[in-house]
């Protein structure tokens, strides 16, 4: 017997549907200030690699926190409202029509939301299947792999004894003979 196969999202997501996708509330485990609203409108017309979100800051709230990534980039498009971006250490106020993206390995980034109205801006970059990601002023580090993440503190971190040697030995098995 075949299974009946769900048919794959449209690749429009009109401005009116887009209020009926699930909205998701977050705040950062790191940040007692964290809290966003978010609608995937990747997952909306069925994006697997690309991810990218619309989301709401409400007043007085921060977005994550201050991080890096290593492995996916990300960009933030500013729609309404105004925030300050901190940007590798320097305070920034952004507003709509800003742009920022973040090329790995990234400097540190971060977004708040000062101010008596809500800011939201459009969140996106590639979803791979493994990231790293820093909170340097926490001194801990996140690893996923797939939906599994774990944080590490920094201040812990074990070497991998040997590695350069390693990379050494195995750099020397693709030399001619």
């Amino acid at each position: 017997m075949t299974k009946p196969t769900a048919s794959p999202p449209s690749p429009l997501l009109r401005a009116a549907d887009q209020a009926a996708l699930p909205e998701t509330s977050f705040s950062h485990p790191l940040n007692p200030h964290s809290q966003l609203h978010l609608r995937s409108l990747a997952d909306g017309v069925g994006l697997q690699r690309l991810g990218l979100n619309l989301i709401r800051v409400p007043p007085g709230k921060e977005s994550f926190v201050y991080h890096a990534h290593h492995c996916e980039e990300e960009f933030i498009y500013i729609l309404s409202g105004r925030g300050i971006a901190d940007i590798d250490g320097v305070h920034h106020e952004v507003g709509p029509g800003d742009f920022m993206g973040f090329p790995t390995p990234s400097v540190g980034h971060h977004l708040r939301n000062p101010y008596s109205e809500e800011l939201v801006y459009l969140s996106g970059g590639e979803r791979r299947e493994m990231e790293i990601a820093d909170f340097p002023r926490h001194g801990k580090r996140l690893v996923r792999v797939g939906m599994t993440a774990a944080i590490h503190s920094l201040a812990d971190v074990e070497l991998f004894p040997g590695l350069k040697a390693l990379h050494v030995a195995g750099s020397r098995s693709h030399e001619p003979g």
